[in-house]
């Protein structure tokens, strides 16, 4: 789950299977909220939850001021269709603007 947080985070919107989007949101949502306080205990945090200084630094420094007027909600999952070779449920999972 932390390199699908990592690449979330770097790349703002990933394609992966619904039950793993599902289970990201939850961390990904809480790792926002610790980067909007912007404190150095919060910044600490988020780099041993996501055990990366650079996209905890991104969290701080670009995603989080987006969402200073926002009291959740800062992911959005969107279903795609199954993939074909496993019939797995796709979705995308990608920040709100």
């Amino acid at each position: 789950m932390l390199s699908l947080a990592r690449s979330l985070v770097l790349k703002k919107r990933i394609t992966t299977t619904l039950a793993k989007a599902k289970e990201l949101r939850p961390f990904i949502e809480k790792a926002v909220t610790k980067a909007k306080k912007g404190t150095l205990a919060s910044r600490r945090l988020l780099i041993s939850d996501l055990h990366d200084t650079e996209v905890a630094e991104i969290l701080v420094k670009e995603i989080a001021p987006s969402f200073k007027e926002r009291a959740g909600g800062y992911t959005r999952i969107v279903k795609l269709p199954r993939r074909n070779h496993d019939a797995a449920f796709m979705a995308l999972i990608e920040f709100v603007k």
